[in-house]
């Protein structure tokens, strides 16, 4: 597992696996990040990658002290699920 990098430029959060990138787009409004859309290149979807970016940008944003607003079905759902970063979550 790679680790999370956070690509300002593209507004993007990444991680590579496997010799490929998954990310989540986002934007960041004060104190609120809002996840827009979640990928994972076809080779890696259904390993867990998806998941493994959601949980080290939750823990990121956790750190920064931020709430996260999923506008992604993919990113709500993981949240929903997640016993350790549901918290986070802020509706619009």
């Amino acid at each position: 597992m790679g680790e999370l990098r956070n690509n300002r430029e593209k507004s993007r959060y990444e991680m590579d696996e496997e010799g490929l990138t998954a990310y989540a787009d986002y934007r960041r409004q004060g104190e609120r990040l809002f996840i827009d859309y979640v990928f994972a290149p076809p080779p890696l979807r259904g390993t867990g990658a998806a998941g493994r970016l959601m949980q080290a940008l939750a823990g990121d944003a956790r750190e920064q002290g931020l709430k996260i607003t999923p506008i992604c079905g993919y990113a709500a759902a993981w949240l929903r699920r997640s016993h350790a970063f549901r918290d986070l979550v802020s509706l619009p």
